[in-house]
C-alpha cells in the first residue's frame, strides 16, 4: 500500500503531540526530524528571475518585498514519501548497530526505538 505524504504528517504529528504530552524525548526526536525530512525533500530555490527586479540594496542577494521569497512546496509522490521514511528508518538502524559495537547499548536502544516508531509509519 502506497503512503502519501498528508497520511504521513498528519500521522506524524499526532504522534508527536502524544510524545510531547509524554516527554517521550526519542520519540519526539524522531518525529520532529521526519517531518523536517519530508518539509525539506518538498522545498524548491526561489526563482531568482523573479525576485531580480526587487534587489535589497543592503544585503547582496536579498530581495524586498512581502513573500518575495515564497514558492510554492513540490508535491512528493508516495514513492518519494515511503522513500524517505525507509531511509530514515535505516539511518536509525545503521546508527543503532554502530553504538551497539562501540558498547553504548543504552543509547544503541534508543535509536533501535526510534527506528520502530518511525517504521510505523510506513503502513501496514
Amino acid at each position: 500500500m502506497a503512503i502519501s505524504y498528508e497520511s504521513v504528517t498528519v500521522t506524524a504529528r499526532a504522534e508527536l503531540k502524544r510524545a510531547l504530552r509524554s516527554r517521550d524525548a526519542a520519540a519526539i526526536a524522531a518525529l520532529r526530524s521526519l517531518l523536517a525530512v519530508l518539509d525539506n525533500a518538498g522545498a524548491q530555490p526561489p526563482s531568482r528571475s523573479d525576485a531580480a527586479a526587487t534587489v535589497s540594496e543592503h544585503f547582496a542577494g536579498a530581495v524586498a518585498g512581502l513573500g518575495a521569497t515564497e514558492a510554492e512546496r513540490r508535491r512528493l509522490d508516495p514513492a518519494e514519501v515511503a522513500q524517505l521514511v525507509e531511509r530514515e528508518v535505516a539511518d536509525r538502524l545503521e546508527q543503532a548497530e554502530q553504538l551497539e559495537r562501540a558498547g553504548r547499548d543504552r543509547e544503541s536502544a534508543w535509536a533501535r526505538y526510534q527506528a520502530k516508531l518511525l517504521s510505523r509509519l510506513q503502513g501496514p
